[in-house]
C-alpha cells in the first residue's frame, strides 16, 4: 500500500502579501495536482494538520475544498484549524464541517496540543507538533527535536509531523520521521523553498520525495519587508532604549508561545487571549 504524506496547507481566501501571482488559482492548481497524484497511485493522503489558515473558513472556501480535496483524505487538527487553539472548540471549525459531511476523515489522538495516545493511521503516527532536525525553528524553542521524538516513541516505524513549514526527514534505526513542510510559499523568506509531498510504501517502508511544480522566484516579492525595514530603522533609537523579552524576528503568536512556556498561565486565560487576537 502507498500513501501520500503532506501537511500545512493553510488553505485561504486572502492573498499572502508577498505573492505577485493569482494565488487563488495557484492554490487550487497545487491541490488538484496532489489529488491527481493520489488518484494515479490509488492511495489515500495523510495530512499532518493546519488544513486551513484560519479555523473559520467561509462557505465558499468550504465548497471549494469539497470540490478539490483528494478523495481519501485523512488529517488531524492543527493550531490554525482550532478556535483559540483549543481542541474543545473543534466542533466550530471548518475541518469539523468537512469531517461531519464525510468529505474528509479526522484521525484521533494526535491533534495540536496532545500527546500521542494511539497510532493515527494503520500504525503510523500523524501528529501536529513543532519539531526540527538541525537548527531551532525559532529562538528559545523548547520543543523536542525529530531525533528526540523518534527516541521517545519507539513504537512507531513512521511518524508524520506538521507545524514546521521546513521540509526534512530524520531517520533512526530504520525508523523515519517525515516533516513535509508547507506546500505553498507565503513569505519572502520561503523564496528558495521547494514544496513537496512524500510517497510512502508501507510494505517496503521506503519513501520518495516528489516536488510540486512551482512558478519560480518571480512570483515572490519582498517589497513589504523593505517597507517594514525602513520603518524599523526610523524607530531604532526608541526600540534600543526599551527593555523587552520579545524577539522582533519572530511573529507575535510565536512570542506568545514563548511567554506561555516561561510562565504558568491559566488555560482559560490563554483561550481568552487567543479569542481576542483572532478578531
Amino acid at each position: 500500500m502507498k500513501l501520500i504524506l503532506t501537511g500545512d496547507w493553510h488553505i485561504r481566501e486572502t492573498k499572502p502579501v508577498c505573492r505577485l501571482d493569482d494565488y487563488w488559482q495557484t492554490q487550487w492548481e497545487k491541490i488538484d495536482w496532489i489529488a491527481d497524484l493520489a488518484k494515479n497511485h490509488n492511495c489515500p493522503v495523510l495530512h499532518s494538520g493546519d488544513l486551513f489558515h484560519h479555523w473559520k473558513p467561509s462557505p465558499y472556501l468550504l465548497s471549494m475544498c469539497i470540490e478539490h480535496l483528494p478523495r481519501y483524505f485523512f488529517t488531524v487538527y492543527g493550531n490554525h484549524d482550532l478556535p483559540q487553539h483549543s481542541l474543545n472548540l473543534a466542533e466550530k471549525s471548518g475541518v469539523y464541517v468537512l469531517a461531519a459531511s464525510s468529505r474528509i476523515t479526522v484521525l484521533e489522538g494526535t491533534h495540536f496540543g496532545e500527546e500521542p495516545t494511539q497510532a493515527s493511521f494503520k500504525g503510523i503516527l500523524v501528529w501536529h507538533v513543532m519539531t526540527y532536525k538541525n537548527e531551532l525553528p525559532f529562538p528559545g524553542c523548547e520543543e523536542l527535536s525529530a531525533r528526540a521524538i523518534l527516541k521517545k516513541y519507539p513504537q512507531y516505524k513512521l511518524i508524520l509531523t506538521g507545524d514546521n513549514h521546513v521540509t526534512f526527514v530524520q531517520e533512526l534505526k530504520n525508523r523515519i520521521l517525515i516533516n513535509p513542510g508547507s506546500i505553498f510559499r507565503w513569505t519572502a523568506s520561503q523564496i528558495d523553498h521547494k514544496p513537496c509531498v512524500f510517497l510512502y510504501d508501507t510494505e517496503k517502508h521506503t519513501y520518495e520525495q516528489i516536488f510540486l511544480p512551482i512558478a519560480g522566484p518571480d512570483v515572490i516579492s519582498r517589497e513589504h519587508i523593505d517597507i517594514i525595514e525602513k520603518r524599523n530603522n526610523r524607530i531604532d533609537a526608541f526600540v534600543s532604549g526599551l527593555t523587552t523579552d520579545m524577539d522582533m524576528d519572530i511573529s507575535f503568536t510565536k512570542n506568545l508561545e514563548r511567554f506561555y512556556a516561561k510562565n504558568k498561565i491559566d488555560k482559560n486565560i490563554r483561550q481568552i487571549i487567543q479569542r481576542f487576537i483572532e478578531v
